[in-house]
Parts: C-alpha cells; sequence; structure tokens
C-alpha cells in the first residue's frame, strides 16, 4: 500500500469512526504539524489570524467561516459545494495553490503523508 494512500485511509477511518479510534490518529504528531499553521490560523472558534480559524474546519464547507473575508477564488471554491473532508485537506493541504488558484494562503504544502494524515486528525479533533 502506498504511503499517501495509507496516510489518508487512517485520517477517513478517524474521521468516520471518531473519537473510539483516537488512538489510530497521532494526535500529538499533529499538534507538532500544527506549529507551521499556527503562524497565520488559530483554534479558537470565531478567532481569525491572518487566515481563518481552523475550530471545527473538518466537516466545514470551504471558505464558510463566520467573519473571515476569504479570497473570490475561495469563495467560488466552496460555493460549489465542497465541504473539508479528511481527502480534501489531504489534497489542499499537499499544494494549496493548485488546489485552489488565487487562494490567500501563502503556504506551499504539507508535502509529507504522514504529517499531513495527522494534521488532519488533530484539526478533527480541534471541536
Amino acid at each position: 500500500m502506498n504511503k499517501k494512500f495509507a496516510g489518508v485511509l487512517a485520517a477517513t477511518v478517524m474521521l468516520v469512526a471518531g473519537p473510539a479510534l483516537a488512538q489510530a490518529c497521532d494526535v500529538k504528531l499533529g499538534k507538532k504539524s500544527f506549529r507551521a499553521c499556527a503562524a497565520c490560523h488559530k483554534l479558537d472558534e470565531g478567532k481569525h489570524g491572518v487566515g481563518p480559524s481552523l475550530h471545527g474546519v473538518v466537516g466545514r464547507a470551504a471558505g464558510t467561516a463566520d467573519g473571515y473575508k476569504y479570497s473570490k477564488s475561495m469563495t467560488e471554491f466552496g460555493s460549489g459545494g465542497k465541504v473539508w473532508d479528511a481527502a480534501l485537506l489531504d489534497e489542499f493541504l499537499t499544494k494549496p495553490k493548485a488546489l485552489v488558484k488565487g487562494t490567500k494562503m501563502s503556504y506551499g504544502g504539507l508535502k509529507k503523508d504522514d504529517r499531513r494524515a495527522a494534521l488532519i486528525c488533530y484539526l478533527d479533533s480541534v471541536k
């Protein structure tokens, strides 16, 4: 099984199974991976930084955090019914500007599959 698929599968299982499988998710690695995100994003509900709050991002429609001014491209992306699930977050976090051209997010992407999967699990735990 390739590493990328394994990471996405682990994140998907965690998101579907919920807290009962929390040990399947490396929350500690996810929290560590979040450090790069923390420069622009907050985890508190409704508290935005340069980027939108990531509180409850997993399961939220893209471009819809209340009180945050998104780029036109992210707003259009979200208006097409896109919801941040494990697979979509994995794709976005790999290379944000490849998925949403014109996004304000300047981060180039998280290349390591295990770190992306752990980050997604960690973000899912912040509700």
